[in-house]
């Protein structure tokens, strides 16, 4: 598995139902797989959470969608799941390890990421297939790098990365040192790092907009803990955290 993060520190569940009211259940540990671009407010969710429900702890393990549900299907020890894209999700549902329907929890958009001050004057979509810009996308098999090539062929803009990433961290992560000149990467990303590097907008980007689905495990070990987790990132309280981090309302 990777990156595993410990946190320390009334809404529908991952059924679609109402969830119940009153003192929560959830008590020991859970393990919740989240999709990289969630790592910022699932910190802070995890951390709200431990925080409402004393003697609860929430480990978190953020890697690509695409990698996280294979591990989930090859058996990884986990009690929630929460992916960047509905593509992802179906693939463990349609591997029965799902207990109940994924419910919507947000929805992301693409931006470009440049570095500070923009030095290459990237203002358009079409600005990433000019010479000498190096550009890097995430894997196609990932949801920023599904969310890419979808984005560049509705647009007619043909781009030949430098480099492929496993995920929207290790993209930005090229803009942030330098190695490359922009990188596609979630408007959430872009953000949290906004110490490092500059945002532009485009519009072609609305054209593939990322539906982040959640649900409970089938094989969770601690099931009680996982589906108040899920009912928390769904709360009142959960929402502000996502949208304060530039997540849509789903």
């Amino acid at each position: 598995m990777v990156g595993l993060v410990g946190c320390g520190g009334d809404s529908k569940n991952s059924t679609g139902s109402a969830p119940t009211t009153g003192a929560s259940s959830a008590t020991g540990a859970a393990t919740v797989f989240a999709a990289a671009s969630l790592t910022e407010s699932f910190t802070q969710i995890g951390k709200d959470f431990e925080a409402a429900n004393p003697g609860t702890k929430v480990t978190l393990n953020f890697a690509g969608s695409s990698a996280l549900a294979t591990q989930i299907n090859q058996g990884a020890p986990a009690d929630v799941f929460a992916s960047a894209a509905p593509k992802n999700m179906q693939t463990v549902t349609d591997a029965g390890n799902a207990a109940g329907t994924p419910t919507t929890f947000a929805k992301n958009q693409l931006v470009i990421a440049v570095q500070e001050g923009n030095p290459k004057g990237i203002k358009t979509l079409a600005d990433l297939a000019k010479p000498g810009v190096k550009v890097a996308l995430c894997a196609e098999q990932v949801p920023c790098g599904a969310a890419a090539k979808a984005v560049l062929d509705t647009a007619g803009v043909k781009v030949t990365p430098v480099t492929y990433e496993q995920d929207v961290k290790a993209a930005l992560s090229k803009v942030k040192l330098g190695e490359v000149d922009a990188a596609l990467v979630y408007r959430t990303d872009a953000k949290a790092a906004a110490a490092d590097v500059d945002a532009v907008e485009f519009p072609e980007s609305s054209s593939a907009i990322n539906n982040y689905p959640i649900v409970v495990l089938k094989n969770a070990p601690n099931k009680a803990t996982a589906q108040a987790f899920v009912d928390y990132v769904l709360s009142d309280k959960g929402k502000t955290v996502l949208t304060e981090a530039g997540f849509q309302a789903p």
